[in-house]
């Protein structure tokens, strides 16, 4: 299958569909990957790394075109013209924007919604939901550590022992629970 893997176009995204890890796994199983140049920069993959591993760099058009289109966000209004009709499309495609949905049904795209995936575990290796809250709460902790005026953890110093900060997370879910871990061990 011929697999496409566009440049993230939305403001402040850094995430690429496909790293150079999952584009070797993927030529191993016989795919075509076409990486657009420049798609995974902003998550420290070059495209040195993708071709290292198979993958053919192109530009948009190329990376759009393809059978099947692996991308973070749903395409903008720019990009639903390169794609062709019939191809399908799988990424976190917000399926509560009824607009948004309708302009890729009229794109004559099948498209997956991988954050209305069921969060089972038969399903667990496309639950993007899941890791990127693991992530999100370990982040959490990390920035509220560099805007606290004070250190988290206690430190003992000769001059003396500093307390540890207090610290309150809200939640225990995915989130939760990973702020919890992280802020647990940067205390001790």
């Amino acid at each position: 299958m011929l697999i496409g893997v566009p440049l993230q176009t939305a403001a402040g995204e850094t995430r690429v569909a496909v790293t150079p890890e999952t584009a070797k796994k993927l030529k191993a199983q016989g795919h075509t990957l076409r990486v657009q140049s420049g798609a995974g920069l902003r998550a420290a993959a070059t495209d040195e790394a993708y071709v290292a591993v198979g993958a053919e760099i192109t530009d948009a058009a190329g990376a759009f075109g393809c059978d099947l289109v692996l991308k973070v966000r749903s395409p903008s209004r720019d990009e639903l013209p390169l794609m062709k009709r019939g191809a399908a499309l799988v990424g976190m495609l917000n399926p509560f924007d009824k607009d948004g949905l309708q302009l890729l049904a009229a794109a004559g795209l099948t498209s997956f919604a991988l954050e209305a995936a069921p969060r089972t575990t038969r399903a667990q290796s496309m639950d993007v939901l899941s890791s990127q809250a693991n992530i999100a709460g370990y982040k959490a902790v990390m920035i509220a550590a560099d805007k606290y005026q004070r250190f988290f953890p206690m430190l003992m110093t000769a001059a003396g022992t500093v307390k540890a900060a207090r610290i309150v997370i809200l939640g225990v879910g995915v989130a939760g629970l990973q702020a919890i871990a992280t802020a647990n061990g940067s205390v001790r």
